[in-house]
């Protein structure tokens, strides 16, 4: 839907699905019912077209450019009136009902498989999205910081695709553009290191005007949060380093008061074992201390190697809904995610792509978890009303 100037969608990574049929099959259900809801709402014009955030695999995007696929899918958009302007290309694999965790990061950017499965998406784009919309792919940053992953083919692979989409673009008449998501513990992960590796991303390409045109970040709400990174400060250093900002993930995170014995006890209902729950604590000097996972954190609790007393604050890496925060003493992060929509306000244009990303519906303690499509309209509800 548009979104002032923009574009606004939510992400469908909340729906398992790993191969075409799967992802058609969520289309034609949830995100149409999405699509009422919002009608019915008075939130979508009934003649007004639906914008469709879209997850595919690996495995999905190179069936959905099999055969007749992708005239099929074209069909349907058309008659839905719903269209793709974003994909998230981030998990390469399998993102639901197993151990994701550090596997969401393979392949990264020093691997040729990780190139291949972008254009892949690419391509799809290419085909279906609408004119005028934009068309952007967000990935992951790099990669992951365990990996001790050689930047220099980071950016070799992140140059050559700069230039095949620079040619794709004059091929289709579509403004393409690749947003890197930093996150916890990414190859680059909060604001000083995402200024840091695009200085040295520019300073590599032969053009960088090319890298600024195709290349930029994907600015997830809740991971700048996570690393205290405030919402306009962050924002205003990227865009004035000449970065793009391809997409905005409007996200938030669990925050807590690890003073607070009860608020410990409480975050326990989070700890599950598919994703990365990055833990984040800063005391009264700033200093931030890091955590791989929720586990992690409480077995350095345990065996007495960190005072969780001698923090002032805990944020980890969990979305949650953007309408629903947690029951005290948890909170969220959503001011920040507010302060995002307050940004955009004197910055209408700085960004093409809005997008809704709480992937953990499935994960959600069950005070959380309401229908899904009763939580996404209720998200599109919160971010219209703070828009």
């Amino acid at each position: 839907m548009k979104f002032h100037a923009s574009h606004l969608s939510y992400c469908t990574n909340i729906h398992p699905a790993e191969t075409w049929a799967e992802t058609f099959a969520v289309l034609r259900t949830h995100v149409v019912a999405v699509r009422d809801r919002l009608r019915a709402a008075g939130s979508l014009g009934a003649d007004e077209p639906f914008a469709i955030g879209l997850r595919l695999s690996a495995v999905a995007a190179r069936e959905l450019l099999a055969g007749g696929n992708l005239a099929e899918f074209t069909d349907w958009l058309a008659e839905t009136n719903t269209y793709v302007f974003t994909i998230n290309g981030f998990p390469y694999g399998s993102f639901h009902g197993t151990r994701v965790k550090e596997q969401v990061f393979k392949p990264d950017w020093t691997e040729r498989a990780r190139v291949d499965y972008t254009k892949d998406l690419f391509k799809i784009l290419a085909a279906i999205a609408r004119p005028g919309t934009g068309a952007s792919v967000s990935t992951l940053p790099g990669s992951h910081k365990t990996f001790a992953a050689d930047e220099p083919a980071i950016l070799q692979h992140l140059i050559e695709l700069a230039g095949w989409l620079e040619i794709l673009a004059a091929e289709t008449g579509h403004d393409f553009h690749l947003g890197l998501e930093p996150e916890p513990l990414g190859h680059f992960e909060n604001t000083a290191e995402t200024l840091a590796f695009f200085e040295r991303l520019h300073a590599a390409a032969p053009d960088p005007e090319v890298i600024r045109r195709r290349i930029g970040v994907n600015y997830d709400a809740c991971h700048f949060a996570l690393e205290y990174d405030t919402a306009r400060a962050s924002l205003d250093a990227l865009t004035a380093a000449g970065i793009r900002i391809s997409k905005i993930h409007l996200s938030s995170a669990l925050a807590l008061d690890p003073r607070e014995a009860t608020a410990l006890a409480a975050i326990r209902a989070f700890d599950e074992p598919v994703y990365f729950h990055q833990v984040l604590l800063r005391n009264s000097d700033g200093e931030i201390t890091r955590f791989s996972d929720l586990p992690a954190f409480f077995d350095a609790v345990g065996s007495d190697e960190i005072d969780p007393t001698a923090f002032e604050e805990m944020r980890v890496h969990f979305h949650i809904p953007l309408d629903a925060e947690p029951a005290a003493p948890l909170r969220s992060t959503r001011d920040q995610t507010a302060e995002v929509l307050r940004w955009r306000k004197s910055h209408p244009a700085a960004c093409p792509h809005y997008e809704i990303e709480t992937y953990t519906w499935g994960v959600l303690p069950d005070g959380l978890q309401r229908p899904v499509e009763e939580q996404i309209a209720g998200e599109y509800a919160w971010v219209l009303a703070n828009a």
